[in-house]
């Protein structure tokens, strides 16, 4: 099931399923009971919103094995850990925004996202997936400059717009060995695959439940892969940038300056 968070032509923001090309609203609570009501609008009258409003935006940093052995010859013996603002985050098609601040040396990364649908406390490997909504895309995008100058993450990584998410939610999806690619103008960035993530969904569910509690529409970006060839080219203005996840979709948005 594809699950949409959109707004209608009045502006109202609703929650439907995806349905070729209409989309049949449900009525209830999306980490909750909801069902489906009958009632369908067309895809092309709508406009995608962010699949989910997170709780919380948890990010793991260098998770994958080509992409860690790349900058440490010894992978991370635990999920390293980081945080964006929740204010960063924005939809598909919306606009990535270059900061004034540090303009020149903004990257981006295509990964994975786990939505969280019920609170998850200590929970264990084998029953981490129970706590899942669905998966989205995310573009884990950062100011290097920043990330360099402030030895570590947070900043850099969670400045307005820094955190497309979407297009939807993917309900029933296998993450254990799925594509995952970037691209600016058509250009492939990176093409990669979750089989190479060091840590996976439920042992990173897990893990994060034993040091916090998961609330419900918490969002956890699984980490991303290596570029196919350095250095990765900076966004600028007029780019238009695409993070996908096979089995999910394609994530697009366009850099403004």
């Amino acid at each position: 099931m594809r699950i949409v968070r959109f707004s209608d032509v009045a502006g109202k923001v609703c929650y439907g399923v995806v349905n070729a090309e209409n989309i049949e609203l449900i009525e209830g609570d999306l980490f909750g009971q909801f069902r489906t009501t009958g009632t369908k609008v067309a895809m092309k009258s709508i406009r995608l919103l962010i699949p989910v409003v997170p709780s919380n935006f948890l990010c793991l940093g260098k998770n994958y094995r080509a992409f860690a052995g790349e900058e440490n010859p010894s992978f991370p013996k635990e999920p390293l850990l980081f945080i964006k603002a929740t204010s960063a985050v924005v939809a598909y098609d919306a606009s990535i925004l270059l900061p004034a601040v540090a303009p020149n040396e903004v990257y981006y990364e295509a990964e994975l996202a786990v939505i969280i649908g019920k609170a998850a406390r200590n929970v264990s490997e084998k029953d981490a997936l129970k706590y899942v909504l669905g998966y989205t895309v995310s573009n884990d995008v950062g100011a290097k400059d920043c990330q360099a100058k402030d030895g570590q993450w947070a900043r850099a990584k969670s400045f307005d717009t820094f955190a497309p998410l979407g297009p939807w939610i993917e309900t029933d999806l296998n993450t254990s060995n799925l594509k995952v690619r970037s691209r600016v103008n058509g250009t492939l960035i990176q093409d990669s695959t979750t089989a190479l993530m060091i840590f996976n969904v439920p042992y990173t569910i897990s893990y994060l439940s034993r040091c916090m509690t998961l609330l419900p529409g918490t969002v956890i970006s699984m980490g991303s892969p290596g570029v196919l060839t350095e250095p990765r080219p900076f966004l600028k203005t007029g780019d238009i940038v695409e993070a996908e996840v096979e089995g999910i979709g394609v994530l697009r948005n366009t850099v403004v300056g």
